[in-house]
């Protein structure tokens, strides 16, 4: 199938490793054009350079996306590049499980405010384009209670409504928005790769939890993600992928 993503401009935040990286590199080899960011700037060039080398443009830097005025920066910077902006994918999350305040304010600031952020910022260039997209990166976690059912299952149960009123409002202005739920999700460096060293018995526990009998890849995770952006899914907005390989056990109506 042809995703009609070929010379697409498309920006993705906390891409340069796991599932962010798996979006901009799946979104490269379909012909896009990629804006990357992350907190390293070492990162960002080492994956700007690897994405450049599947013949797309590619342009990065580093960003603290709970830093408003520094994202917006970022988004600017990109769409001068690319000469506009066709979709952005919201990715980044700080990933907060604990129950104390500090906890709360950054996953507010990140996941919540960095997403709402980035659609701020990149809303202009979204309404002058012909296959305009938003796609957020939520989590299961927004869908059920789970031991990630604090600030984190809280603003991303949030970034699933506030993604489904964008659609209903954005409908009539040709702007697509839907998000994608990410079951667990392992690779080398991530969190469950580091849960399964540092707390084996709550890895073996997860892993059991899924009747597939495995935890999903970042490439599956992006390939959700890209298709949705995608002209493919021309009249699919206002949905929430879940790809779990069955994990969550609530009906999604």
């Amino acid at each position: 199938m042809d995703l009609g993503l070929k010379g697409a401009r498309v920006l993705v935040t906390g891409s340069t490793k796991g599932i962010g990286r798996a979006i901009a590199d799946t979104f490269a080899a379909e012909g896009a054009n990629v804006g990357i960011c992350s907190r390293n700037q070492a990162d960002v060039d080492n994956a700007v350079t690897a994405i450049k080398a599947k013949g797309v443009a590619a342009f990065g830097s580093s960003v603290d996306v709970s830093n408003g005025p520094a994202l917006k920066a970022w988004v600017e910077d990109m769409a001068s590049r690319l000469g506009g902006i066709d979709v952005v994918v919201a990715n980044v999350s700080a990933l907060s499980i604990g129950q104390d305040e500090e906890s709360w304010e950054k996953e507010f600031s990140t996941d919540m405010m960095g997403t709402v952020r980035l659609v701020n910022a990149a809303m202009p260039y979204l309404e002058k384009s012909k296959a305009a997209a938003i796609v957020t990166i939520s989590s299961v976690s927004g869908r059920e209670v789970d031991f990630a059912s604090g600030p984190y299952g809280t603003f991303k149960a949030a970034i699933i409504h506030y993604t489904q009123g964008l659609a209903f409002q954005l409908a009539g202005k040709g702007i697509r928005a839907n998000s994608v739920s990410p079951g667990n999700t392992y690779f080398e460096g991530g969190v469950w790769n580091q849960i399964k060293d540092g707390n084996p018995e709550l890895y073996k526990a997860a892993l059991a939890l899924n009747p597939t009998g495995r935890m999903g890849t970042p490439q599956e995770m992006a390939n959700g993600a890209v298709f949705l952006a995608s002209k493919a899914a021309s009249f699919i907005t206002g949905t929430n992928l879940v790809v779990d390989g069955a994990l969550t056990r609530g009906v999604q109506f």
